[in-house]
């Protein structure tokens, strides 16, 4: 499979994420089969599945401004999570885990960029 096949793939797997987050995070808070047991986990592996699918779908955008937007829609998140229509709880620190997962994915990207280039 070629380049271009892997960011297509990524291109149609990302909206759907970006979509399947959102509904995870605001619908009812029943723990999805409990999978994953731990809840910064859960936002940890979410926001390093979308990055993964954000730097290999857009290849052209600048890798800060892919972390930027996805660490603000974390953000953005847990401030509609903490009103109180929604039934949710806010949590800084799932947010802290959402940019840590991003920034993990983007160092990765920068040091295997770095490491071709040599």
């Amino acid at each position: 499979m070629n380049t271009s096949t892997f960011r297509r793939i990524a291109q149609l797997l990302f909206w759907p994420a970006v979509a399947l987050t959102l509904v995870g995070a605001l619908g009812p808070s029943s723990r999805i089969a409990g999978l994953i047991p731990w809840d910064k986990a859960e936002h940890s592996l979410a926001f390093y599945c979308l990055t993964l699918l954000a730097v290999v779908a857009f290849p052209t955008r600048r890798p800060v401004w892919i972390g930027l937007t996805l660490s603000a829609f974390g953000g953005l998140i847990e401030i509609v999570q903490g009103l109180p229509f929604v039934h949710r709880d806010a949590d800084w620190r799932d947010w802290v885990a959402d940019t840590a997962a991003i920034a993990a994915v983007l160092l990765v990207m920068a040091a295997v960029r770095i490491r071709s280039s040599e």
